[in-house]
C-alpha cells in the first residue's frame, strides 16, 4: 500500500497502513493495537473509528499519532501508552510505577470474593492487600463487596498515588486505607485481618531478561523480582503473615507456574501457617495458594 502524504490520510488509510506497518514489525495484534492507539489520539471510542472511516485527519492529530506509533515500536506496552487497562469490569489508571494488571489476576479477586461474605452487617471482614500496585485487586474487592474494611499497602509512593487515583475514580478513596509499608513493617500483630492477599513478584531474577521486551525494559523491576527462584517475596509474606491474621484468617498469594509443590514444601516448613488448596487460572495454569494461619 502506497503511503498517503500527510494532507491525505483519512482514518481509514491510517488504519490500514499503520496495521500492516507493525505486522512488518511482529507487533502483537497490530490491527487492535492501531485502532486502540488511535481511538486515544483522537479521544473517542474506539467502535467510533468505523463510523468516521472516510474523515481526514489534522496534522495535529497525525503528529499525535505518530509519536504513539514510535513509542509501540520501542515495545512500550500499550496500556502505559494509552495510560489505562482494563481489569474485572472496570477500567485502571496505570503507569510506569505499577505493574500491568494481567487477566490471570482476576483469579486472585475470584477467590477473594468467594471467602468475603455479601453481608457486612453482623461483622464486617478486615482485608488487607500487600504490594497494591494499581490498586486494580483491592479496589475491585471495595466495589464488589461494600461494607466491609479495606487497607492496602506498596513500597512504591509513585505506585501508591496511582492506586489513590483508582479508588478515587470508582467513589472508593474513603472506604480503602492505603498506607507505605514493605509487606508488614508497620502493622502491629494485633491488627489481626481476616483475609491478607498480595500479588507478590515471582520471576526469577535470571529470568526477567527473558521476558518479552514489553515487560522487562518497561514494567517496574520491584514488582517482578522474587529473587534467585522467584520465590523470595513468597516465602517472607509466609513467614510474616501467622500474627497479621486473625484465628480463621486467609492468607492468598498469586505465584508463578511451577510454584506448587516448591509451595507446599515451604509451608510444611514454617510454624503458623496450613497449606489449603492452588486455585488454577482459566489456562489450566496453578495461580493462588491459599493458605491459612494454624489452630
Amino acid at each position: 500500500m502506497q503511503k498517503p502524504s500527510d494532507s491525505q490520510w483519512t482514518i481509514l488509510d491510517l488504519i490500514q497502513w499503520t496495521t500492516t506497518y507493525f505486522k512488518s514489525h511482529q507487533i502483537d495484534s497490530p490491527r487492535l493495537t492501531v485502532e486502540l492507539l488511535l481511538a486515544h489520539v483522537l479521544g473517542i471510542e474506539r467502535v467510533e473509528l468505523y463510523m468516521r472511516f472516510d474523515q481526514p485527519m489534522a496534522s495535529e492529530e497525525l503528529a499525535r499519532f505518530k509519536a504513539a506509533i514510535k513509542r509501540r515500536l520501542n515495545r512500550e506496552p500499550v496500556a502505559y501508552i494509552l495510560g489505562r487497562k482494563d481489569f474485572w469490569d472496570m477500567t485502571f489508571a496505570v503507569d510506569p510505577n505499577v505493574l500491568i494488571p494481567r487477566p490471570e489476576t482476576e483469579v486472585l479477586v475470584e477467590a477473594a470474593l468467594e471467602w468475603i461474605p455479601e453481608d457486612a452487617d453482623s461483622r464486617p471482614m478486615r482485608i488487607l492487600e500487600l504490594g497494591t500496585g494499581s490498586g486494580a485487586v483491592i479496589v475491585s474487592l471495595a466495589a464488589e463487596r461494600p461494607g466491609h474494611i479495606f487497607y492496602a499497602s506498596d513500597s512504591d509512593v509513585g505506585a501508591l498515588a496511582v492506586a489513590r487515583q483508582n479508588a478515587a475514580a470508582k467513589q472508593l478513596a474513603g472506604r480503602i486505607r492505603f498506607f507505605a509499608a514493605d509487606w508488614f513493617a508497620p502493622i502491629q500483630p494485633a491488627e489481626a485481618f481476616d483475609l491478607i492477599l498480595s500479588n507478590p513478584p515471582y520471576i526469577p531474577v535470571d529470568e526477567i531478561s527473558r521476558l518479552a521486551p514489553e515487560i522487562y525494559r518497561y514494567e517496574p523491576m520491584a514488582a517482578l523480582n522474587g529473587g534467585e527462584d522467584g520465590f523470595s517475596a513468597i516465602e517472607r509474606i509466609l513467614r510474616a503473615a501467622p500474627p497479621y491474621l486473625s484465628p480463621s484468617g486467609r492468607l492468598l498469594l498469586e505465584i508463578g507456574n511451577g510454584h506448587r509443590q516448591k509451595a507446599e514444601a515451604r509451608i510444611e516448613r514454617l510454624p503458623g501457617v496450613d497449606f489449603i488448596r492452588v486455585i488454577k487460572d482459566y489456562g489450566g495454569y496453578d495461580r493462588v495458594l491459599v493458605a491459612a494461619r494454624r489452630p
